[in-house]
């Protein structure tokens, strides 16, 4: 008895010592930028390896904040936010459309979908600005919003058609039952069941744009109105580069993104079954 707890305490010892040693992997790369962006320029090219850096300093956080870089994240939040939103309840109707009806030319579309993603979406820049440039959208928000979203919408729709098809089709008969219509269903229903489905499709639609360069490069050509990923690249100059102001922007950035998900992640599970026990 005594043997086969020590051989469970040591295997489970083993096992917390092998994701302490991944979690370590895993955050050091960031624990480095915000390192590196409170270091002096004295220090970030010394030949000898320094983890801590001996002076501690903020004007590369001073210097951030006296460019332009704060309205560029104004810009990535209003972009991301609406294209997540939009793409977002596209895929939710199309998704449920995919799991609930059978319509002639459904698996033609499904595999349509599938097929848009082996391709790159690098091969769609040149006619993208050509038609944005002939209807006026390049430079406009309005343009990267609608590129954004029909690049997150063929996966977010695949996303949850996954889930959707795991909600029980009893639950729709027992709504419509009672008098929902067809978006009553979806919105009163599908939504509070699916809740995790959807915040999860969240996540990747807000990460994905929040991330993007190529597009928002090509179609955002005045400075004012750039987002963060071209924002960051601006401080890589032809012969000289900001360094520790760019580390200080690559701290702030990633901000948002994880303000979004302590608030999602905390609503994952709790909201697994609410639509369902829900009296």
């Amino acid at each position: 008895m005594r043997l086969s707890l020590s051989l469970r305490f040591i295997t489970d010892l083993l096992v917390v010592a092998f994701c302490l040693i991944v979690a370590i992997i895993m955050i050091f790369p960031f624990l480095w930028v915000v390192i590196t962006s409170i270091r002096p320029d004295s220090e970030m090219f010394a030949s000898t390896f320094q983890l801590i850096p001996k002076l501690v300093t903020f004007a590369n956080y001073q210097a951030l904040f006296a460019s332009s870089f704060a309205s560029y994240i104004v810009n990535s939040i209003i972009v991301c936010c609406c294209a997540t939103l939009l793409s977002c309840t596209v895929a939710l109707l199309a998704a449920y459309s995919f799991s609930r009806k059978r319509f002639r030319g459904r698996g033609v579309l499904l595999l349509s979908i599938s097929f848009s993603q082996l391709f790159p979406f690098v091969i769609l820049i040149t006619p993208i600005y050509a038609i944005f440039y002939s209807l006026g959208l390049v430079n406009n928000f309005l343009g990267l919003i609608i590129a954004y979203i029909a690049i997150t919408l063929p996966f977010s729709i695949y996303m949850l058609y996954g889930y959707l098809d795991a909600v029980p089709y009893e639950l729709d008969e027992a709504a419509i039952v009672d008098g929902c219509s067809t978006l009553g269903v979806i919105f009163r229903v599908i939504v509070p069941v699916a809740g995790p489905g959807i915040a999860a499709t969240a996540v990747y639609m807000f990460i994905s744009t929040w991330e993007e360069f190529l597009f928002a490069q090509t179609l955002m050509t005045n400075g004012a109105n750039w987002t963060v990923p071209v924002g960051l690249a601006s401080f890589i100059g032809e012969y000289t580069s900001q360094w520790g102001t760019m580390m200080a922007a690559s701290v702030v950035s990633t901000i948002p993104t994880l303000i979004l998900f302590f608030f999602i992640q905390r609503r994952l599970v709790s909201n697994l079954t609410v639509g369902a026990v829900k009296g």
